[in-house]
């Protein structure tokens, strides 16, 4: 059961509305119902002092693998939904390489119910670009988007069909969705496991070059002028990518890109001691590129902050490096190391809630990511100071498979509400304790 809501004396952002200041927000059946100075409290309503604290439009992540159906014991939409609370998101959109992949009306319902089950975060699907992820013919894409899909993506499988990609451009743009791409060449990348230089040399390890992202990344920019469809480019990790993202905004093309917070924050010799949950894809690149990406971020080049958070169980990250999985969770450590652009001069606070919120909603055109009054309460109350340690024990994934557990961060959500529902993220904060009603 909803209850009424006063937070009280935060440091309210929101980039819809370049609204940056100490304030109170009332919240009631759900809704947000007034935003300023000295509200009066009404009968019953619960008062949360977040004085100190920083209140946003909820988190939005767009890219995210929940891995049910068919990998339960990785995560489930469940395990997934309370990670995503955990840091701080109200809505995340899941990948659809499951299995069976979310190419149809009965996965997307499927990952649908199982959401509203499990409630919390609010999940959109993504479906399948091509059925089965192969690559080779469409989905039904009017029924996915009729089922509750926001958006298309192979993601984990580069669609390396060309006229595929041209296709599933136009066809979206019938419906005015994004294509998300996972661009990587895999002629370029069969075998490799880390980025190709010098670290990979060290090590004696098969390196994926930075050219195969560059390459896709070209290929669908130059489909997505053509067609003027709409072009999102997951994960962006190079510098080549940057450039070409920026030159192709520049002459109007209709991309946007995300990047994660591993590839501004980690580099390939990250991978020394062949450390398995450094191993993703795209892989961590050289310090030239994150510069370039942070620089991406800095200019607008890179809309949106997302995590890839890729649940793999412990026994398959423990297996040697060329075996193991590519990927690692990150919806629980994304805010704090986002924060750090903003301690360390690349972004200004406002500037970074803009890529977790704003910049996600309006790449999937939602009404979501904004707080204004009428709209649906979803909002994220974070401690910026707060000090923790990442410890597997601690993480509400199913899967630990993170380079940065033994961290020490900066940074947390405290609360969460989603549709006027508050949802205490860490019991120890003052926001929680100094919760009381009228």
């Amino acid at each position: 059961m909803n209850k009424a809501l006063l937070i009280r004396n935060g440091r309210v952002i929101d980039p819809s509305q370049n609204m940056d200041h100490i304030a109170d927000v009332k919240i009631e059946n759900k809704l947000i119902t007034a935003i300023g100075t000295n509200l009066p409290i009404g009968k019953g309503m619960i008062e949360m002092n977040a004085r100190g604290m920083i209140v946003t439009p909820g988190l939005i992540d767009l890219h995210t693998h929940l891995r049910e159906p068919g990998f339960e014991y990785k995560e489930t939409v469940e395990t997934g939904v309370a990670a995503a609370i955990a840091g701080g998101f109200t809505t995340i959109c899941c990948m659809p390489n499951t299995n069976p992949v979310n190419d149809n009306a009965a996965i997307t319902e499927l990952i649908l119910e199982r959401a509203r089950k499990a409630g919390k975060a609010n999940v959109l699907p993504v479906g399948a670009i091509t059925r089965g992820l192969k690559g080779e013919e469409l989905s039904e894409i009017y029924e996915l988007i009729s089922s509750g899909c926001v958006a298309i993506s192979d993601d984990g499988m580069p669609v390396m069909n060309s006229l595929i990609m041209r296709r599933a451009l136009e066809y979206a743009k019938i419906f005015d969705i994004p294509v998300i791409d996972h661009c990587e060449d895999l002629n370029l990348t069969d075998g490799g496991v880390m980025f190709e230089g010098a670290v990979s040399t060290a090590l004696g390890l098969k390196g994926i070059p930075a050219a195969s992202e560059a390459i896709m990344v070209a290929r669908d920019l130059a489909l997505a002028a053509q067609t003027k469809g709409r072009i999102h480019l997951a994960h962006i990790s190079t510098a080549d990518s940057v450039h070409l993202i920026r030159e192709a905004k520049a002459r109007g093309v209709l991309v946007t890109a995300e990047t994660c917070p591993h590839y501004f924050t980690l580099t390939d010799e990250a991978v020394h001691g062949y450390n398995t949950n450094a191993k993703m894809k795209p892989p961590l690149p050289a310090t030239r590129d994150l510069l370039e990406v942070r620089a991406g971020l800095a200019d607008g080049t890179i809309d949106a902050i997302a995590t890839d958070h890729a649940p793999h169980a412990e026994s398959e990250k423990e297996q040697e490096m060329d075996l193991a999985p590519f990927g690692i969770i990150g919806l629980e450590t994304a805010l704090p190391l986002s924060l750090r652009l903003v301690s360390e001069g690349v972004l200004t606070l406002p500037a970074l809630i803009h890529k977790l919120t704003l910049g996600p909603a309006e790449i999937l055109k939602k009404q979501i990511g904004r707080m204004r009054v009428g709209d649906c309460a979803d909002i994220t109350i974070i401690d910026p100071t707060l000090e923790w340690t990442v410890q597997k024990e601690n993480l509400k994934s199913k899967s630990k498979n993170s380079p940065f557990i033994g961290w020490k961060m900066a940074g947390i959500a405290v609360s969460v509400i989603v549709a006027g529902e508050a949802m205490a993220v860490n019991e120890n904060t003052r926001l929680v304790g100094q919760a009381q009603r009228k």
